[in-house]
């Protein structure tokens, strides 16, 4: 290993050490603030904590380039998923994981420890390079939500790259889901159980019925929809007079999701009035679909970028959420860079130290 590659592993293994799960970011921004300003970074933390009730704001950074190229927005999130305090991260055999106990945290500090060391490495070089906006994002993980209230008005760059997917190095994907959650209540009438039954119509028994009738998992290659969590009643000699289901549902087509909830809300409608029961839906749309051109200037120069690493570049899709959603959304082109984390959302999360050397050789050709 050698010692830009240690120097990269054993930042990553510092900032794991911190706890910062969602809303609780704190430590972890003062930590980043820190190496940032090490490499001459101008810093700035904005008031998304004071908005969501976090400890702290989104951090945007920026360091001046040739004014002649494109600027180029980097992101990563600061925050973690449970099980997420008390980590500690174990290097072995050119391997980083936690000691098992909790996540490790290379999603996303992968994507934050790759984007300093790029930066440190172009600088210690001396080579040309754009202007660069860097956002650490807090509340990742609930729903975009720290990068849904960032003020846009101060990027300056219409091209992003946002290091958070599991994924070899060079794959990035440009088309990313629609994803909305939504909560089913259905109302029965409750009765006892046992003296008088037929006197209750079973919330429960209509909830199954529905559920039983829908299709779930992945519904066609565009879309999937499940129903995640179900409870109701409150003793199990009382005809349930309550059932309630959350649910999800992610398609590449915005319209196409809104047509499964809308499908979804007609068969819960139908199995309430055939058991004389009633039913309410409600729904929040967390993040719209886009899709970036493959011939698109973001993708061309990613592509270019790995060619220059000597890695293979790939566009792809993904099914999942993250900053880059927002970014599209607010009018800048962006990719999602999969960074080589490994089992992520568990207890057996790892990191190659060789696939983040090779990530940190990427973000330095990025910014160049």
């Amino acid at each position: 290993m050698n010692t830009e590659t240690q120097r990269i592993v054993k930042d990553l293994m510092e900032l794991a050490r911190i706890d910062a799960p969602s809303f609780h970011e704190g430590e972890m921004a003062q930590a980043l603030k820190a190496r940032l300003g090490a490499l001459g970074l101008t810093v700035c933390e904005d008031d998304a904590g004071e908005k969501l009730g976090g400890e702290c704001g989104n951090l945007f950074a920026r360091w001046e380039g040739d004014p002649g190229k494109e600027a180029v927005l980097l992101s990563a999130h600061m925050d973690t998923v449970d099980p997420c305090i008390g980590k500690v991260p174990v290097l072995e055999d050119g391997v980083i994981k936690s000691s098992g106990q909790t996540v490790l945290g290379a999603d996303d500090l992968s994507g934050v420890t790759a984007i300093l060391e790029g930066i440190r490495r172009v600088q210690e070089k001396g080579l040309p390079h754009r202007t660069v906006e860097i956002l650490f994002s807090i509340a990742e993980e609930v729903y975009t939500k720290g990068a849904a209230v960032f003020d846009y008005s101060r990027v300056t760059a219409k091209q992003a790259y946002c290091l958070d997917a599991s994924g070899p190095i060079g794959n990035a994907a440009r088309r990313a889901p629609t994803l909305l959650s939504f909560r089913i209540t259905v109302t029965g009438k409750a009765s006892h159980a046992g003296f008088a039954p037929e006197k209750g119509i079973s919330a429960v028994t209509a909830a199954a019925k529905a559920a039983a009738a829908l299709p779930q998992g992945r519904i066609d290659a565009e879309s999937t929809r499940n129903i995640g969590l179900i409870r109701g009643g409150t003793a199990t000699n009382i005809v349930p007079d309550s059932c309630e289901l959350e649910g999800e549902i992610r398609s590449f087509d915005h319209g196409r999701a809104l047509a499964l909830l809308d499908e979804t809300r007609e068969v819960f409608e139908r199995a309430a009035q055939e058991t004389g029961a009633a039913v309410s839906i409600e729904h929040t749309v967390h993040f719209k679909a886009y899709e970036v051109g493959e011939n698109a200037p973001v993708a061309k120069d990613f592509l270019r970028a790995c060619e220059k690493c000597g890695t293979k570049g790939n566009l792809v899709s993904t099914l999942g959420g993250a900053d880059n959603h927002q970014f599209n959304a607010h009018g800048i082109e962006g990719l999602v860079i999969a960074c080589a984390m490994e089992n992520v959302h568990s207890a057996a999360e790892y990191i190659r130290a060789e696939d983040l050397e090779k990530l940190a050789q990427l973000v330095e050709a990025l910014v160049q």
